[in-house]
């Protein structure tokens, strides 16, 4: 990521990418009740942000974005879906990509095209966060987890972003069946609460919350949970795979 981005840089043109348009990449990460969203820090700089990059001009938008997914994570083969277009023209501001340069002793004319206005395309991934390798690239300090509640001060609109990234998150629940992808294969009906819990930041009554799933047709029961006690066993449940809408692009 280091040369590309020395590319980047040194390329005042921008030759060789999609001008005015740019991938923001908000991947949380959930595991035992936690939902955390993966952020950068900047070298000498108080600037925190999303993942991100640009677009070579011979690559698909897709393509672009599953690369600045792996590059962060070492994940692939993950959950990641388009899910918001960020053009307002109040998200304009260069001065961040100056101080990002300038931090690297570089001083940018003005008419470089990373300080031109961007078309951001957002994009959210799910992963286990015990399973990724966060890897910050030479320009930046750390590569790390923040819990939602807990988050730094964010470049630009990068907090609104992921404030959009979670409703969407939230909305596409039950008819993108996101624990799909956040699941063992096999769980219990109170692992799958759990994680709308934490999700959604809400306690959910126990029996409607089954009746609700058990409607949707979507979970097979297979087997009791061994608990080595003699209290009574959970059932264990398993996604139908020919009901599972969600793609992993």
């Amino acid at each position: 990521m280091n040369k590309e981005f020395e590319q980047q840089e040194s390329n005042i043109s921008g030759e060789g990418f999609l001008p005015g348009l740019a991938i923001d990449t908000v991947i949380f990460g959930f595991h035992d009740n936690q939902l955390k969203v993966l952020l950068l820090s900047y070298k000498n700089s108080s600037l925190y942000a999303l993942p991100g990059g640009f677009i070579h001009d011979n690559e698909d938008v897709n393509q672009a974005a599953r690369r600045v997914l792996e590059s962060r994570t070492a994940l692939t083969n993950i959950y990641l879906e388009q899910f918001y277009v960020f053009g307002d023209y109040s998200r304009y501001d260069p001065t961040p990509l100056k101080a990002i340069m300038h931090a690297r002793g570089y001083i940018a004319p003005d008419n470089h095209w990373l300080l031109k206005r961007f078309v951001s395309i957002g994009y959210y991934a799910l992963v286990d966060f015990t399973k990724a390798v966060p890897s910050p690239d030479d320009i930046s300090d750390s590569c790390d987890w923040y819990s939602l509640d807990d988050l730094p001060v964010l470049m630009q609109d990068h907090r609104q972003i992921i404030e959009k990234a979670l409703q969407t998150l939230q909305n596409n629940l039950d008819q993108k069946l996101i624990g799909f992808n956040l699941l063992t294969d096999e769980f219990t009906m109170g692992d799958l609460q759990s994680l709308y819990e934490t999700i959604l930041n809400k306690k959910l009554l126990r029996a409607a919350f089954q009746r609700k799933m058990l409607g949707l047709g979507i979970l097979e029961r297979i087997a009791k949970k061994w608990t080595g006690g003699a209290h009574k066993a959970p059932y264990l449940y398993r996604f139908i795979s020919n009901k599972v809408t969600a793609d992993t692009m």
